[in-house]
């Protein structure tokens, strides 16, 4: 058995289908069906069903996918071990963010960590937590930021900091001259909110839920900017994390009292995952970032 075996084995499993695995890795479908026949003659197992119209895992195949995919996951983490530059002259660092923080967090981190070291590439992508944490876990990040309601027990977390949200609306709202408002005052807002596929969401109502508000949600948007927007150009509101209106004067954040919605943002990783040099140099500089904050 050599390694491009159970990367030819890991294909067909992903696209169910050797015509697509084939397609996806370049090779024809006779040379793919040839390497998976071997593959299982050494493993004296039967490791698809190709009985139906979709190839399917047997249940030893299902057994056997675990463990090919976290060998590839180890090997490749071993590559990187490898090729890690200590002295961070050279590297790669992979971060996945949730859409909040890419208004007002990771646009000075990422400076900072550019400025300290220029020859590092860096990859960000945006995208929801749950997602975040698949990919963690299939080592396809290095380290997430998002919140501490990890879903996986295989994902570890760090505190970054505790943010606290409030009612945003626009300059010429008529409650923008307010610096906090009630409860009461909330519940009579017509609000435009994040859609549900966002943590955020779920946090709103779980905290109305607790205080018996009933929010009047007139509008909803999957876009972070467009729920900014949206405040932006009419009368409705939202609640979104007060760092975010910082550099937006069009904009006003007013505290909700005498009960603070707060929330805590951390770094995720993938338990046992290996660290290099850029991933140490990240998070370390993320702590003093958001200590200093």
């Amino acid at each position: 058995m050599i390694l491009r075996h159970i990367k030819y084995f890991l294909a067909v499993a992903e696209y169910q289908s050797f015509t697509r695995a084939a397609a996806s890795l370049y090779v024809s479908q006779p040379a793919l069906s040839q390497q998976i026949k071997q593959l299982e003659e050494s493993l004296e197992t039967t490791l698809f069903d190709r009985s139906g119209r979709h190839v399917k895992l047997t249940h030893a195949g299902e057994v056997y996918a675990r463990y090919a995919h976290k060998a590839l996951q180890d090997l490749e983490e071993g590559r990187r071990a490898l090729h890690d530059v200590q002295n961070l002259s050279r590297g790669a660092l992979r971060i996945a963010i949730t859409p909040t923080f890419t208004t007002y967090l990771i646009g000075p981190l990422i400076k900072t960590f550019h400025n300290l070291h220029p020859n590092i590439t860096l990859s960000v992508q945006e995208m929801s937590q749950e997602q975040m944490e698949k990919q963690l876990l299939d080592a396809e990040f290095d380290v997430g930021i998002a919140f501490a309601e990890v879903q996986s027990a295989d994902i570890t977390t760090q505190t970054l900091l505790v943010e606290t949200l409030a009612l945003v609306v626009n300059k010429d709202h008529p409650l923008a001259k307010y610096q906090a408002i009630d409860l009461q005052t909330l519940s009579e807002q017509s609000l435009v909110l994040l859609s549900h596929e966002f943590v955020t969401r779920g946090q709103i109502e779980h905290y109305c839920r607790q205080h018996g508000i009933k929010p009047q949600v007139l509008m909803e948007a999957n876009s972070l900017s467009a729920v900014l927007e949206i405040v932006h150009h009419t009368q409705l509101t939202t609640l979104l994390p007060s760092n975010i209106v910082s550099n937006r004067d069009e904009l006003i954040a007013i505290a909700l009292a005498p009960s603070l919605l707060q929330r805590t943002a951390v770094l995720l990783q993938r338990k046992g995952a290996y660290q290099n040099a850029a991933t140490k140099a990240f998070i370390h500089l993320a702590h003093q970032h958001c200590e200093s904050s």
